[in-house]
């Protein structure tokens, strides 16, 4: 027995593991592949989820098509289990059943199994974790397995599955290393959760042509954004239609339209679209942490985890529609450095009226100065650290004032930790 497997007997609690987890793999060290996950599902069949099982791919949008889709089964009266990444406070947010966050025992447990199943199979943090993840599913049998990947799709370790239902939300240049340098190699990465005759859902508005190739050579029915369902949206609502269905001055939520959208046809696809009033009262309520999330209104802050330039186009509009309404629009930037961190940043400086850029840590942590290199000739001013910026920065804002963070899930998760810390 390895030192290593012998240190894994002392795990006791959550955090035991997770620190034994990363110790043995670290969190941002990534490597795709479906050998080493697979050979340790078919042990005790974790790649079989119980009920209907929805794999949601995509640059953007996932997270929130995915609460969209939980929410709206939810208050059909059916039991949901999601599995999403990265966390922003507590790792236990990674798998909800029935909207609670899994508990300590249940995660400590899985753990204990994965780590017995795999003998000498090395597995990356995110394999592991998806693995028990996927195993307390199992325990815990849902109607609907709603299963969020984490990088790209073909070779992401919750590929090991069979979705009952394919969803693509965005697809935009992020993580080149990995998934290629253009939409056509990405889309082709993503489009790697199709199944053979399965039907996907592609909400892209503009979807590579590599992406409906493999489609067609899968013969999976299709259901396409502006083809097959349209949605339209006005300052006081929006409304969303297709071959069977139409619903009208709907309310607009804290969430995109567009991904909202897509999990209505994902929904109509499962033959489980809601009534109005329903959708109505869910989409009046929902939210998501770390989506244009307001932790405060004087002075106003908001905190969003946009990382790459599709994401900052999205919420450089939603800043522009916001910004009459303030005296200065302050910025809290942390991002990592395998970001196109200039285009990145590149569509809200002409909304910023001062910037703060933070360091992060870590190999993938891109330094203040590196940001400020991106934004040059803008001044801007610099911190080593997001927690210690985001109170120097708060100490300067004035009460009509607004400040945004964003860049980065290290960076939400940093002052969102910071923020309730004081508050206490």
């Amino acid at each position: 027995m390895s030192d290593l497997m012998k240190a894994s007997q002392s795990c006791q609690s959550l955090a035991d593991w997770l620190c034994y987890i990363e110790h043995s793999h670290p969190i941002d060290k990534i490597e795709l592949g479906l050998e080493r996950v697979n050979y340790v599902a078919k042990q005790a069949d974790l790649a079989l989820l119980p009920g209907k099982v929805l794999l949601i791919a995509g640059t953007n949008g996932k997270g929130t098509t995915a609460r969209v889709l939980e929410q709206l089964l939810l208050a059909q009266g059916l039991r949901v289990g999601v599995y999403s990444s990265p966390h922003l406070l507590q790792f236990n947010e990674r798998l909800r059943i029935n909207n609670r966050d899994v508990a300590d025992p249940l995660w400590v447990e899985a753990f204990n199994r994965i780590e017995a199943l795999r003998g000498d199979t090395a597995l990356t943090y995110f394999e592991f974790t998806t693995l028990a993840a996927f195993s307390i599913l199992k325990q815990h049998p849902v109607d609907f397995c709603l299963i969020e990947v984490g990088l790209g799709g073909r070779l992401d370790a919750t590929n090991i599955v069979s979705p009952d239902l394919s969803v693509i939300t965005t697809i935009d240049l992020d993580h080149q290393d990995w998934l290629g340098t253009d939409r056509e190699s990405i889309g082709r990465e993503k489009a790697g959760i199709f199944r053979q005759h399965k039907p996907v859902i592609i909400g892209e508005l503009l979807p590579p042509a590599s992406v409906l190739e493999r489609a067609a050579e899968l013969s999976c029915p299709q259901l396409r954004v502006n083809q097959h369902y349209q949605y339209q949206q006005t300052a006081d609502n929006w409304s969303w239609q297709s071959d069977t269905k139409a619903y009208q001055n709907l309310p607009l939520p804290m969430l995109p339209i567009q991904n909202v959208a897509t999990s209505l046809a994902a929904l109509s696809q499962l033959n489980l679209l809601p009534e109005p009033a329903l959708l109505t009262a869910v989409l009046s309520s929902i939210s998501l942490p770390g989506r244009m999330q307001y932790l405060q209104n004087k002075p106003a802050i908001i905190v969003d985890v946009a990382h790459n330039p599709q994401s900052a186009h999205y919420l450089a509009t939603k800043l522009s529609a916001l910004k009459p309404g303030f005296g200065k629009v302050h910025a809290l930037v942390g991002m990592l450095k395998d970001k196109d961190i200039a285009q990145a940043l590149a569509p809200l400086t002409c909304i910023i009226d001062q910037w703060h850029l933070s360091s992060l840590p870590g190999a993938r942590g891109a330094s203040s100065a590196q940001l400020a290199q991106a934004l040059t000739p803008v001044p801007c001013q610099q911190y080593s650290d997001a927690a210690e910026a985001f109170t120097a920065v708060v100490a300067q804002l004035q009460s009509d004032d607004l400040l945004v963070v964003f860049g980065s899930f290290v960076t939400v998760s940093a002052v969102l930790a910071s923020y309730h810390q004081e508050a206490i």
